[in-house]
């Protein structure tokens, strides 16, 4: 078994490492290993910081994503629905004139005028 040594901490850093211990590991050792093993495979310091955190990262998407929307309903309005009203427009088929047709009765009943007659010579003399 391994000798134990005392380390001095102040009573709220002490208590603080005793709760993270207990809820992540099941001794006080294993979580001192585990934490020193963090920074040295990590290669970094637990004094710098690691970047953004999630809520700062989420908090630029929702910005995006208001901004993409933003440029979206903004091509619908200027480009997509006048474009659509455009071609709808072309397409919308209007009911064609009714002719009547070239042979019909009527047209043919009122034709009785005769182009071409013989003549009458009331006299038979040729």
């Amino acid at each position: 078994m391994d000798s134990f040594i005392t380390i001095r901490f102040k009573r709220k850093t002490a208590k603080r490492f005793q709760e993270f211990s207990k809820k992540h590991f099941n001794t006080h050792t294993e979580a001192m290993e585990n934490i020193l093993d963090f920074f040295l495979y990590n290669e970094i310091s637990p004094k710098e910081k690691l970047g953004p955190t999630g809520r700062t990262i989420e908090a630029k998407l929702l910005k995006r994503i208001n901004a993409v929307i933003a440029i979206m309903r903004d091509v619908e309005k200027t480009q997509t629905k006048p474009t659509v009203a455009m071609l709808q427009s072309l397409f919308v088929m209007e009911e064609p004139k009714k002719k009547p047709l070239i042979l019909e009765k009527k047209y043919a009943e009122e034709k009785k005028e005769v182009r071409f007659c013989e003549k009458r010579n009331t006299n038979n003399e040729l």
